[in-house]
């Protein structure tokens, strides 16, 4: 017998690229065929996507798409009630008083005699209607409560990109929190996706490159490029000139528009510093601060805004407590700080091949270096996890202070695992990454060194994998130790697969 929860899904259609775990979980909540009302809260930065998959869930099981526009209430409650017309084929526009008589309206709709199966219904940028409407939330709050207890098909989706926004709306005492029973965050393609989605993959220092300045947003390769790809490493430069870095390119402006379209974003200037400070390899808050002349109590507030707009990531030092480091999210931005940003003006009068000349270096040490070390930390969460032997508990960055030779280790990769009763924790991995150094066996014995520290500290290092990440290339004498059971050597071809 099949449960009613059970029933075949739709297939995902083949225009929408990746995705697959996504759309499961879409069709999975949209399909279910429980009693009541369920909502859904899906986020994401814009241009990842998340109009394209929710308008082709909502015509693969004849549901409702709304998509907002930054408008006045009166203006966007008309645009509504005209879509919702044209859902119904109603001959004319709905003509809605006020907001609360709309969502009631909208949950009409859905009433089990009105309709077998469950409803879909999508409202896209919702953030623009909260802006224009607050009290939206609490009405929608209002009719997900009611029908809990009455019989409903909603199935509610919203969505937007705002990500402060719709990170609060289901957070401390908003009105939404502990009614959604999904929230998806659509991410960036991964690496190899990307490579896939751009069509480089057996181009794997060319996939590399074009990660670190473009990372896997899907929508910069179609809608803003219009296909124009590189066609092999020794195009790439002039393809960065003629997109990228031209003030005719649509890409041009959008580092800072991704920033601008920020609501909770007030003083541009002040959160470009702090921007600018962490591409300038300033990773921690005092150096952060340092770099643009703040106390460190000063830049808290940026420092959190950008991260819970997902533009700005702090990790932990996965060896020492309390210890953390930022890292830009958004490739773009990184590249429009580190190399567009101080050449504006040049950039913006056309001399996008003799601002790239000069900038090799800068793009080497700023933007290629740092994202090769944060994709090899990909590379250990996904496809390289099998490498490892044991379980995988924490992967991440650290630095291990050596106390005879008074300096500090920094390992680029590492992945630990917390001890279970009375045992110790475990280090698994310890690694260093480089993208432009061939490594050597100094690189190894550093590792060795670190290994040992970590040992003396009381740490599992038994099973522990010393590796070498390089995008250049290994030594003979290097490669003569990778036949040792702890030592792993993995190039551009490896993490590409």
């Amino acid at each position: 017998m099949v449960r009613e929860q059970d029933r075949p899904r739709p297939l995902k259609p083949a225009h929408v690229f990746d995705r697959q775990a996504e759309w499961d979980g879409l069709a999975a909540f949209v399909g279910r065929r429980t009693p009541h009302a369920m909502l859904g809260v899906v986020s994401g930065r814009r241009r990842m996507g998340k109009t394209y998959l929710l308008r082709a869930l909502a015509e693969a099981r004849g549901g409702f798409y709304f998509g907002a526009t930054a408008a006045t209430a009166g203006e966007s409650l008309r645009q509504f009630g005209a879509a919702l017309a044209r859902h119904v084929e109603s001959p004319a526009p709905f003509s809605f008083a006020t907001w609360d008589d709309a969502i009631s309206y909208l949950f009409s709709l859905a009433a089990p005699a009105r309709r077998g199966e469950p409803l879909p219904v999508v409202i896209d940028e919702f953030p623009y209607l909260v802006k224009a409407a607050p009290e939206l939330p609490s009405i929608v709050q209002r009719e997900m409560d009611r029908f809990q207890s009455e019989e409903s098909r909603m199935r509610l989706l919203l969505c937007g990109s705002a990500m402060s926004v719709m990170g609060g709306l289901l957070a401390s005492t908003a009105p939404l929190r502990g009614r959604a029973q999904l929230e998806l965050v659509v991410k960036p393609f991964g690496f190899r996706g990307a490579a896939e989605f751009w069509g480089v993959t057996g181009q794997p220092e060319l996939a590399a490159r074009l990660n670190a300045v473009l990372g896997g947003t899907p929508a910069y390769r179609r809608q803003f490029l219009a296909d124009d790809v590189p066609e092999s490493l020794a195009d790439f430069d002039d393809w960065l000139c003629r997109t990228v870095m031209s003030p005719l390119s649509p890409l041009f402006r959008e580092a800072r528009y991704l920033l601008a379209e920020e609501t909770e974003i007030r003083d541009a200037a002040l959160y470009h510093s702090v921007l600018a400070a962490v591409a300038d390899g300033n990773a921690t808050r005092g150096g952060i601060a340092n770099y643009i002349g703040r106390k460190s109590v000063d830049i808290s507030h940026p420092l959190n805004v950008l991260e819970d707009s997902h533009l700005l990531v702090r990790e932990q030092d996965v060896f020492r407590a309390g210890k953390s480091q930022y890292r830009i999210a958004e490739p773009l931005i990184n590249f429009y700080e580190a190399v567009m940003r101080p050449a504006w003006p040049l950039l913006e009068s056309g001399q996008a091949a003799e601002v790239w000349s000069r900038s090799g270096e800068r793009f080497a040490a700023q933007v290629l270096g740092p994202h090769f070390e944060a994709l090899c930390r990909e590379f250990l969460r996904g496809p390289g996890r099998g490498l490892l032997t044991g379980g995988l508990g924490q992967v991440g960055s650290g630095v291990v202070v050596d106390p005879v030779a008074r300096r500090q280790i920094e390992i680029d990769v590492a992945a630990t695992e917390p001890g279970s009763g009375a045992g110790p924790a475990s280090v698994l991995l310890l690694g260093e990454a480089k993208w432009g150094t061939p490594m050597g066996l100094p690189h190894l014995d550093r590792l060795r060194r670190a290994r040992d520290l970590l040992e003396a500290r009381g740490l599992d290092t038994t099973h522990c994998t010393l590796a070498c990440f390089s995008a250049t290339g290994f030594s003979e004498a290097l490669r003569g130790e990778a036949g040792r059971g702890d030592v792993l050597l993995v190039g551009l071809a490896e993490l590409y697969g």
